[in-house]
């Protein structure tokens, strides 16, 4: 799958449910019909949507883990805590289960936004507080993840 491209707002209805912006849904036609899967974020207060062919290249590094230590165990049991499998309806909805509602503390107003090959989806003021909170760090951090020596291929 190519990589995801926007961040667009929504809004979800009482009963959990968001329809996702036309262009991503453009975007998400070739893994459409196999459906998602729908988690907790690692780092932050927002969801995460992997399409299912992601989510298993995913789980075969997972599944490399040995279970016989405890840290891998309780990384594993942590990682998967309250994983949903998600599918679009043919109106292009996707229900967001309660659970993971109250994680992400989302309300009316979200920002589902592409990030590479898997969609975050966020409490809209979440979203923002959390690109004011890293706005002033960007710089150094862009430079520390992607400011490497060249090393050929291309990025520099």
């Amino acid at each position: 799958m190519n990589s995801l491209i926007g961040t667009y707002e929504c809004k979800v209805d009482a009963k959990g449910r968001l329809m996702l912006p036309a262009a991503l849904k453009k975007q998400l036609l070739p893994v459409l019909q196999n459906g998602f899967v729908l988690k907790r974020a690692v780092f932050q207060s927002c969801l995460e949507l992997y399409p299912m062919s992601e989510w298993e290249a995913l789980m075969q590094n997972v599944n490399k883990l040995n279970r016989f230590k405890k840290k891998n165990n309780d990384f594993i049991r942590r990682f998967t805590a309250g994983v949903k499998v998600v599918e679009v309806d043919a109106t292009g909805r996707l229900l967001v289960p309660k659970d993971l509602v109250v994680f992400a503390n989302i309300s009316k107003e979200i920002v589902v936004s592409a990030a590479v090959n898997i969609i975050e989806i966020w409490d809209k003021d979440k979203y923002e507080q959390a690109i004011d909170d890293a706005t002033g760090d960007f710089a150094d951090l862009a430079e520390e993840v992607m400011g490497q020596e060249d090393d050929g291929d291309g990025i520099s």
